[in-house]
């Protein structure tokens, strides 16, 4: 493309906005989906970075203390799978549109197979004029995190306390937080690392005392 003579080629998008490029702006139904996430990117010094949470300690809550993205269960109210995902981001970390750098983009729906539970997955930027994202409900959101997305290509094999007892589990470590399962599967693959374990769930509370997908059904499980 030629530009006049004095004017300025438009900036390079970022890897951030090279990433979000690749999906459609779509607001699925919430029959697409019982539940939704939302993969929150920032470009870091060395590349894309995640918003991740980690869920406050709850003894009623499978999903207890576990790393996740964003989000949660459609509720009765919700018009579209999105607006359950926008919802979500302002309960657990008080993001809201204004601070996001434009409208959610859809990845896709990624089934927990244990449970036949499909989590619609939504991918957006934060804003450069966004305030930092905050814990929204200390009830369900203990800590609030970024994680660089290299961090990813490290496997390791660690025992996580869960519900059911310990299990051992393919994970990453960033700063002590353990990524693994159903959250670490959604990134690797959003990111284009080579799958791993295909039996994972999702890791999020249930606040409708459903079945969570981060049990374990084994002695070595990555299925949050």
């Amino acid at each position: 493309m030629r530009f006049a003579a004095g004017t300025p080629p438009p900036p390079a998008p970022s890897p951030a906005e090279e990433l979000l490029a690749r999906y459609p702006v779509l607001r699925p139904p919430v029959s697409t989906a019982a539940a939704a996430v939302t993969i929150v990117l920032r470009d870091g010094s060395a590349g894309p970075e995640t918003l991740l949470i980690e869920r406050a300690a709850n003894p009623d809550d499978p999903a207890s203390g576990d790393v996740a993205l964003p989000g949660g269960h459609v509720d009765e109210g919700d018009g579209s799978l999105a607006t359950t995902a926008l919802r979500e981001l302002r309960e657990e970390v008080g993001l809201g549109p204004a601070d996001l750098s434009g409208p959610l983009r859809f990845v896709g729906a990624s089934l927990a197979r244990r449970f036949g539970l499909h989590v619609g997955v939504f991918a957006v930027g934060l804003s450069t004029t966004s305030a930092p994202p905050t814990i929204g409900s200390p009830e369900e959101v203990a800590h609030v995190f970024w994680l660089p997305h290299g961090v990813l290509v490290d496997s390791r094999l660690l025992t996580r306390d869960t519900d059911r007892g310990p299990v051992r589990v393919v994970a990453s470590v960033h700063e002590g937080h353990v990524v693994w399962g159903f959250t670490r599967r959604v990134l690797r693959d959003f990111f284009g690392l080579p799958a791993e374990d295909p039996t994972q769930g999702p890791a999020f509370s249930d606040r409708r005392s459903d079945p969570d997908g981060s049990s374990p059904s084994g002695p070595t499980e990555d299925r949050r």
